[in-house]
């Protein structure tokens, strides 16, 4: 069985809901929709999805456990101050259960076209991705350490890394046999050649230093036919609700950058810009327009926000709402 992946808590609620109403525009609702639970903070979003009878809430506790448990031996410096896990490895689970093959996107994602190219693709590869990252690799390992060219190939680094953010896999490729000999490496010396923290540098690091091939749609189509997916990539076309570059239907776009504080305080009505905002709203408010906030002063970019101020007035206005 097929099925698309996300993580989320409440925190990211709104741009959850708009990533489920795209995916719903783009494939329909019969499509199964697993969301792994960042932490225990997802009340909000069990009531969104009581409606939504193709989208699940995983709550497979032994797979989150395994998962915890390699996160922290994997890169211990992802834990926070209280030394609480932190959350977004909470997609490997993907490899676990529930799909056969899945893609998974990001909650600040929206489904931009069919997936039916990337479940092709799973065909003939373990991993399927569709970015850019390959031209920051310094963003997943540290490029400094001797080491890196010791374990990875030139090409691999040139062609391989990927975004974390949007990627299609298989069940069972990272049984506990494997993740103790991806741990052991690590625990030899091999931490070193991974970036600061988080999810991403480790799941390129399974992916690579186990030795299964990475197809990437933005390293192989020509380039003609190549569209990018950052929201940082300010010249996508809009048309009908759905964005073309150059002509081309993007897959996805990724509202990297634009933290889930912004888009909570958009939804209640602050009036901050960033790109592709309208577009973010109509599929946050697809189900209920008449919820959708009207502005009628010039927007505030959201780089001009000041995150404390922003954050107090988020706060406020959910106290007035509650």
């Amino acid at each position: 069985m097929n099925g698309i992946c996300t993580l989320a808590n409440d925190t990211v609620y709104d741009q959850l809901i708009a990533l489920l109403n795209s995916i719903e525009v783009i494939l329909g609702s019969n499509i199964p929709v697993c969301i792994y639970p960042f932490d225990e903070q997802i009340e909000q979003i069990k009531a969104a999805i009581v409606n939504r009878p193709n989208v699940f809430i995983y709550e497979d506790s032994a797979s989150i456990q395994r998962w915890d448990k390699f996160m922290q031996a994997a890169s211990p410096q992802s834990i926070n101050r209280k030394y609480r896990i932190y959350g977004g490895h909470r997609r490997f689970c993907a490899f676990d259960n529930p799909f056969d093959n899945f893609v998974y996107m990001d909650a600040d994602t929206l489904l931009m076209n069919s997936l039916d190219r990337v479940f092709q693709k799973l065909n003939d590869y373990d991993c399927v991705v569709y970015d850019f990252q390959f031209y920051h690799p310094d963003k997943v390992y540290n490029i400094q350490s001797e080491k890196l060219f010791n374990v990875f190939e030139q090409q691999q680094l040139k062609s391989e890394i990927f975004c974390s953010g949007f990627y299609g896999s298989k069940r069972g490729l990272f049984d506990q046999e494997k993740i103790e000999w991806l741990l052991s490496k690590l625990k030899e010396g091999e931490s070193e050649i991974l970036y600061k923290t988080g999810d991403q540098p480790v799941l390129n690091y399974m992916f690579m230093r186990s030795g299964i091939p990475i197809y990437n749609f933005a390293y192989h189509l020509p380039d003609s036919e190549k569209t990018g997916s950052a929201v940082t990539s300010k010249h996508f076309e809009e048309r009908d609700k759905i964005l073309y570059d150059k002509g081309n239907r993007l897959t996805y776009i990724h509202y990297i950058g634009i933290p889930p504080s912004i888009t909570k305080a958009l939804c209640l009505g602050e009036n901050i810009e960033f790109p592709y905002r309208d577009l973010f709203l109509h599929y946050r408010y697809l189900r209920e327009p008449e919820k959708r906030p009207v502005f009628r002063e010039p927007p505030k970019s959201y780089t001009e926000v000041s995150a404390p101020n922003l954050l107090k007035r988020v706060w406020r206005r959910l106290r007035i709402n509650v």
